[in-house]
């Protein structure tokens, strides 16, 4: 045994993904100290028992603004634009109080779910001006003992033909917004749209996340003129697109030119199954399209991708729990992923997202805060496969959740 610095906390035989046999984690002032086999120490133990340690799921794109609005709308909206104007009908209303509840019960959700990093896109127009922004920036202090929130401002109904939007998001930029996003396709000029939100990005040095090329139409996109104005303002690794569903009508040819282009411009990719699913597709009567893009694919040719939940019972997506494993594992099934892409798809809401966020601090690895899950299961190869419970978790070495193993009550028992 060897003999060590005291620490705070070990976590006994945790089973990492990059170990053949369980280790010992050593936690000192919540950041990782030590990572070796039978630390020696006294302090508070929590043993794993040979069960997954991760680094905790990160959600890259989710609306908790406009989360849990059923009750209010009902879920007959069949189109994209549909489901746009409903919200846009209802965020008028929209109350600090209102966003904040609706965002705490889904942060709630995905806490327990085991997700610890999130960027959440955040509506700024002048229909609801700053109030959900503002109700935010509250659940990201409030909620900070769990999860580190990241929020990303975006005009969603359009820039250039929306006047006031602009102004609106410049204060949302100088007052906490973290990224910018932008939903050219609902703009009257996409490309004018495109270049502002470049424009804003690098006057803030802020990260672009965009909502793009969300239909089936291959025949035009946005994608050029965003791997344009990356690599024109050498924001490469800087950008992402979400959605990208044209991607998924492309012929082999042309989608192996596009991946080409998205990894030399280091554009990245975030696929929403459980959205794209929902809305692409419905004008066919039969044997409709997926319109689901395979990040997996994508990312195995250099381009980092992600998969996240995007939209949690809503007239876009009226459905979800904000599991990151179910909604990968969800993926894996609409991808016809293989037992040998099973990795890959766990990579999709662990390592590849924290590289879309530029998280340098990610991982389970000495000096990073102590910010780990635990899964019932004790074989990384079949997290995403058998969708094993996530039993507890800690953010800097404090435990915030816990799940108790259902219990048999077998005759006689």
């Amino acid at each position: 045994m060897i003999t060590q610095p005291a620490f705070d906390l070990i976590f006994r035989n945790a089973l990492l993904r990059s170990s053949v046999t369980p280790v010992d984690i050593g936690v000192k002032g919540g950041r990782i100290a030590a990572i070796e086999p039978k630390l020696t120490c006294e302090a508070v133990e929590v043993d794993i028992r040979g069960h997954l340690a991760l680094p905790g799921f990160i959600d890259t794109h989710i609306h908790l603004d406009k989360a849990c609005l059923l009750d209010r709308c009902g879920h007959d909206h069949g189109s994209l634009g549909d489901a746009i104007r409903a919200v846009s009908a209802m965020k008028r209303d929209f109350t600090v109080e209102d966003v904040y509840a609706r965002g705490a019960r889904v942060l709630e959700r995905a806490i327990v779910h085991g997700t610890t990093r999130m960027r959440t896109h955040v509506e700024i127009d002048p229909r609801i001006g700053l109030r959900s922004f503002e109700a935010v920036k509250a659940l990201k202090r409030d909620y900070a003992w769990a999860l580190d929130l990241s929020i990303c401002v975006f005009p969603q109904e359009g820039l250039t033909n929306d006047p006031g939007a602009e102004e609106l998001l410049i204060q949302a930029l100088r007052d906490g917004g973290e990224t910018i996003g932008g939903c050219p396709y609902t703009d009257t000029d996409p490309t004018a749209h495109l270049a502002r939100i470049f424009d804003l990005a690098q006057e803030f040095d802020v990260d672009v996340d965009l909502h793009l090329d969300f239909d089936l139409d291959p025949s035009w996109w946005h994608l050029d003129e965003v791997c344009r104005q990356t690599e024109r303002r050498n924001y490469h690794g800087r950008v992402t697109i979400g959605h990208a569903t044209k991607l998924s009508a492309l012929p082999p040819e042309r989608m192996k030119a596009a991946t080409a282009q998205l990894a030399r411009a280091g554009v990245a990719v975030t696929v929403l199954p459980a959205t794209d699913l929902y809305l692409m597709g419905r004008e066919a009567n039969h044997n409709a399209p997926r319109g689901l893009t395979l990040a997996h694919k994508l990312a195995g040719d250099g381009v980092v991708c992600s998969v996240a939940t995007n939209n949690v019972l809503n007239p876009f997506t009226p459905f979800g729990d904000a599991s990151l494993l179910r909604m990968a594992n969800f993926y894996a099934n609409v991808a016809q992923a293989s037992v040998g892409d099973f990795d890959t798809c766990l990579d999709l809401v662990t390592e590849l997202p924290a590289r879309l966020m530029n998280l340098d601090d990610y991982g389970i690895k000495v000096g990073n805060p102590a910010d780990l899950i635990v899964l019932d299961t004790q074989d990384s190869r079949f997290a995403i496969a058998e969708l094993p419970d996530v039993m507890m978790g800690f953010k800097d070495g404090r435990q915030t959740f816990a799940r108790q193993r259902p219990v048999l009550f077998r005759p006689g028992s």
